[in-house]
């Protein structure tokens, strides 16, 4: 085995033992890299000499790929976006500092879409990303990077983001583990938001065991961020020892199985995985979720209001791109803004500003947010009565580059992750088939709030009863 194959675990426990250094470990990354991330496109930037510098000083630290909307200090930070182009971060992020106190590297900055608007990471304004299974395809989004780098085996693990779906989903097109903890498990300071209600950090690796190993180090407290709660955060590695599924309760959803655009292979697959868990010793149980059918409208209101609100500071006036056409201040927001944001951010600002605007405020985000309310009511009902949910993830596996040209068709590819990002609480994509061609199918659980070991030990449990899933790789 390449270096470069290796999870967080195996890395741990060969620097451990010696077996080799953390700078070998990262010069094997960086040769990967430089052999297939032009085919690829995971990466934006990579800072060879400062991981390699890191190493050194620490030579039992494992490098991770970091999605580029978190800060890390004198590294790029763009978002994805032409109006960063050419900032630098002057700070680090919580995660970013939480990393670095457990043993971790942030090496490489991965691509995604723009402001992480998206499904896909063609909404990208720096490069293209393509599936490391099928290069005509697209890797999923908005953390199409780190997924693309984690399932191509061009990172020991990655950090990603998920507002509605953006760690999940593509690490169900990637055939890797994607992991969205509960809304303020994880600090979001440092982190370029998108909808500051919605979005959370999560760890994207090749095992559940390294996406407990990274969401240890991620989670806790931070004073930087009000969401945050002060309870301490659980040993997820030491709690997930002797994972099973005898005798828990897993609910299917049945709104999420009765939907026109699920794929065939992927109900399948997911079919499949009802019965692996059944099989496992788990009690499958029917479930409801009743005001599922309004999550997708309620998440495109009230993630653009908040879109438009945090994206108003990227103006061109204290960094990133200034247009060299203003001629007063008004034409330098217009003409910077108009230049520098691609038309996914413009569409969903346009949204979102209109919904806040005098008159429209109560019909639409007021309304929104009542509604949001009973959706979040329906997560605490089921969870009275089942363990874990067990749903499809995407409706589709990865399709082609190009192939979604209609947004509204492109916004239903978070059909079944938005409305757990709407309720706050954990959920996460693992491994579970390949379809004919070859292309990965990952099945989604989730659990209640704050309830990460508990979500983790599923995960877990469901991971060894099904094996590790092969898919051919195109790379």
């Amino acid at each position: 085995m390449e270096l470069f194959e290796l999870g967080i675990k195996g890395a741990q426990e060969g620097l451990a033992k010696g077996e080799f250094t953390s700078v070998d470990i990262v010069r094997s990354v960086i040769d990967r890299v430089h052999a297939v991330n032009e085919k690829v496109g995971a990466y934006l930037t990579f800072d060879e000499e400062g991981a390699i510098r890191l190493a050194e000083a620490n030579p039992k630290a494992v490098p991770i790929a970091i999605k580029d909307l978190i800060n890390v200090e004198g590294q790029p930070c763009t978002c994805g976006s032409k109006i960063l182009k050419g900032y630098v971060s002057p700070y680090d992020a919580t995660v970013v500092k939480n990393l670095k106190a457990n043993g971790f590297i942030p090496a490489g900055r991965v691509n995604m879409d723009e402001f992480a608007m998206g499904s896909s990471t063609e909404n990208s304004a720096l490069a293209v990303t393509r599936n490391p299974y099928d290069l005509g395809r697209v890797p999923g989004g908005s953390s199409g990077g780190s997924a693309a780098a984690v399932g191509g085996d061009l990172c020991i693990a990655a950090l990603g983001t998920d507002t509605g779906g953006s760690i999940r989903q593509p690490a169900s097109f990637c055939n890797c583990v994607g992991v969205k903890p509960s809304y303020g498990r994880v600090s979001r300071f440092g982190v370029t938001a998108f909808a500051s209600s919605l979005d959370q950090v999560g760890p994207m690796t090749k095992s559940v065991e390294d996406s407990a190993i990274l969401l240890k180090a991620l989670a806790g407290h931070d004073e930087m961020d009000g969401t945050t709660p002060h309870d301490p955060v659980p040993d997820y590695v030491a709690e997930i020892k002797g994972a099973t599924l005898k005798g828990v309760k897993i609910g299917l959803p049945k709104e999420y199985f009765d939907v026109s655009g699920l794929d065939a292979e992927v109900k399948r697959i997911t079919e499949e995985s009802v019965k692996r868990c059944a099989d496992a010793g788990a009690e499958i149980v029917e479930v409801s979720l009743p005001h599922t059918e309004y999550a997708m409208a309620v998440y495109y209101i009230i993630a653009p209001a908040e879109a438009s609100a945090n994206l108003a500071r990227f103006d061109g006036v204290r960094y990133g791109h200034r247009s060299e056409k203003a001629t007063d201040v008004l034409s330098l927001y217009m003409k910077s803004r108009a230049e520098g944001f691609g038309p996914e951010v413009k569409r969903r600002i346009i949204m979102g500003t209109y919904v806040l605007s005098s008159g429209y405020y109560d019909a639409y985000y007021g309304r929104a947010q009542k509604v949001r309310t009973l959706i979040k009511r329906d997560f605490d009902e089921v969870f009275g009565k089942v363990d874990a949910l067990i749903t499809p993830c995407a409706p589709t596996p990865a399709f082609g580059l190009g192939e979604l040209q209609n947004p509204l068709t492109m916004y239903l590819n978070d059909l079944f992750t938005i409305p757990s990002a709407l309720a706050g609480v954990c959920a996460a994509s693992v491994p579970a088939g390949a379809t004919a061609a070859g292309l990965p199918v990952g099945v989604q659980f989730i659990c209640g709030g704050f309830e990460e070991s508990k979500l983790l030990k599923v995960c877990k449990a469901f991971e060894d009863a099904t094996g590790r899933v092969e898919c051919r790789r195109a790379i």
